[in-house]
């Protein structure tokens, strides 16, 4: 697959969490196999967990690796990961302490957005709220009423409900794939703010197609991460016909993180 496809991703805090002292509580993980499969998820932390971000980030970790070895893809793929990650993150829970209840909700609690990418096709997968495009097709997932997004980890609580299998949101053809980006709801704010100034320049944040068009988001494995920090740093500045400073805050108020693969350009060598 890594002869195929390209891959970068970036995250930051948010300024609200920036404000609070939270950490960021976003987590992202994928593998690119050697001409195999593509597999990519991001995980969001519930915002009143105590410890989500540990959830999120092992989470994104625990479902990359369990789709890797569960391969190849086949008909009830999707149950089986939902079984054998729900079991590991059990076993991981009550390795805790005894309040599996409070155990879950203060650390395992996370919505989930990933693409797996296998030669029997492209999949767009997702437990909870966030954000996909592919080709160019933008989609949210969510809001949730009572901004309530369905966690994974409550079926950790819950083994019977089935509330909580992962919704495929998109099939197709692997040779029809051109670009796939997965993000989680914070990059919203993010394509809000197209036609906004960075903060401190004049010059504009940008449509999110920058990030699977614009060759430098993949020659850096970090500048994903870098223009998702100019676009929320606060800055100040003079203003001297009033002869006072300006505060300007960052654009993204809630945690961001994307992740972005496309297709390679094939060099002619003519």
């Amino acid at each position: 697959m890594q002869e195929q496809f390209e891959l970068a991703a970036g995250s930051v805090k948010g300024t609200e969490h920036q404000r609070l002292g939270k950490n960021n509580q976003d987590g992202y993980y994928s593998i690119n196999s050697q001409g195999t499969n593509l597999i990519a998820v991001v995980c969001d932390g519930c915002g009143s967990g105590q410890h989500s971000e540990v959830g999120a980030k092992i989470g994104a970790r625990l479902l990359v690796e369990t789709i890797s070895r569960s391969l190849p893809y086949r008909e009830g793929f999707w149950q089986d990961i939902h079984s054998k990650v729900l079991m590991q993150l059990k076993n991981l829970a009550q390795g805790f302490g005894d309040n599996l209840a409070d155990i879950v909700n203060d650390y395992f609690l996370f919505t989930v957005v990933g693409t797996l990418i296998v030669p029997e096709g492209a999949f767009i997968f997702a437990i909870g709220d966030g954000i996909f495009a592919i080709n160019g097709e933008v989609v949210q997932l969510g809001p949730f009423a009572n901004n309530a997004p369905p966690y994974l980890g409550y079926g950790i609580l819950d083994e019977v409900n089935q509330s909580w299998q992962f919704q495929v949101h998109r099939t197709l053809p692997m040779s029809e794939v051109e670009s796939i980006l997965i993000g989680t709801d914070g990059v919203s704010d993010l394509i809000k703010s197209a036609s906004i100034d960075l903060p401190g320049k004049s010059e504009r944040v940008g449509e999110i197609s920058q990030f699977w068009r614009e060759d430098r988001y993949f020659s850096n494995s970090d500048n994903i991460r870098r223009r998702l920090s100019l676009i929320n740093r606060e800055v100040t500045y003079p203003n001297w016909s009033e002869r006072s400073l300006v505060k300007q805050g960052g654009l993204l108020p809630d945690d961001t993180t994307l992740l972005v693969m496309r297709r390679k350009q094939v060099v002619s060598n003519d």
